[in-house]
């Protein structure tokens, strides 16, 4: 899997969004909540609420969210859903959602790839091409040992590492991603992302600059829309330039 943008501009790019992701973030802890508004016995809930922390989401915003998932406030509701497709140069495409209404969210999206010289595809036509992961990216200091922070993450789980000059990246399986998050937390790790993501086995290659643009900006739409929870490509080069 190719690696995709450095350390300072993935938090760049989480800053610029901060307000778009409290959105997103606030629907998730709502859909997760409804399976039990204790995140200590609710797994979804608790990563939900770890995801919004992260990105400083005040707490009155958290409680809320978790009321409205549990009803004792009034809301949306809420349903999960993917899409698949094909972006410029055949670049696969994966679209995360939470809506609370799917035509509309379809359409957008539909929209979307059409104008920026993709396809959406049917369910199963691009995802084979990805593998679901737990990811945590931490950023190297000085103050890390690399060793030891491979010690920590392999005795929790851990199924690999990559080194990188300003990063760590590690990989679980989904199963083992909460003891391995709790595990490096413990050990005093902060993570600049964590998730159970859709990870490229292989890759394709935008064919010309014109193609790298539509899907800069295929990306960029479908990541603005209060819908998608996540877009993932499988694009080998570097969109964050």
């Amino acid at each position: 899997m190719g690696r995709h943008g450095t350390i300072a501009g993935r938090k760049a790019a989480q800053d610029s969004k901060r307000s778009a992701m409290f959105t997103k973030y606030a629907r998730a802890i709502t859909v997760a909540a409804k399976a039990g508004g204790d995140p200590e016995y609710n797994v979804s809930l608790k990563h939900a609420i770890e995801k919004a922390k992260s990105i400083n989401m005040p707490n009155d915003n958290i409680s809320r969210a978790i009321k409205r998932g549990t009803g004792e406030l009034e809301g949306a509701t809420y349903e999960t859903g993917s899409f698949e497709g094909y972006g410029p140069s055949g670049v696969a495409v994966i679209v995360d959602v939470l809506t609370d209404n799917k035509n509309r969210t379809t359409s957008s999206v539909k929209h979307a790839f059409d104008k920026y010289g993709g396809n959406l595809g049917t369910p199963g036509c691009v995802s084979y091409m990805f593998s679901r992961k737990g990811y945590f990216l931490i950023e190297k200091t000085d103050d890390i040992d690399e060793d030891a922070l491979m010690e920590a993450a392999l005795e929790a789980g851990m199924e690999d590492m990559k080194t990188y000059d300003d990063s760590f990246e590690i990989f679980t399986e989904p199963d083992d991603f909460a003891a391995v998050s709790e595990a490096l937390k413990g050990a005093g790790y902060e993570f600049v992302e964590a998730d159970i993501e859709y990870l490229p086995s292989m890759e394709a290659e935008p064919k010309t600059e014109d193609d790298i643009k539509n899907l800069k900006k295929l990306i960029e739409i479908l990541e603005d829309n209060d819908d998608v929870q996540k877009v993932y490509h499988n694009c080998g080069v570097d969109l964050g330039d």
